[in-house]
């Protein structure tokens, strides 16, 4: 499980259940396990802060890159 945080802020967003071993480009809303701060608005994922984390695709969020950091293993399948 990995828990994402917002870079600016450092506020936890969620929990993520990651599988493989690449970069955490998308984050399926099934996998995602809990919600700690993150809002979606307008169509976007939201830190309490203001920043904008990632845009809803329907089935997942589309992650801006350098707007989260994560820590946490990743599940190799």
């Amino acid at each position: 499980m990995l828990v994402l945080r917002c870079s600016a802020c450092k506020t936890k967003l969620w929990r993520y259940d990651k599988i493989g071993s690449g970069k955490v480009l998308r984050c399926h809303k099934s996998r995602i396990d809990r919600f700690y701060r993150a809002r979606e608005k307008d169509g976007k994922i939201c830190c309490t802060c203001g920043r904008i984390i990632g845009i809803d695709m329907g089935s997942y969020y589309k992650m801006i890159n350098r707007a989260f950091t994560y820590r946490g293993t990743k599940r190799n399948a």
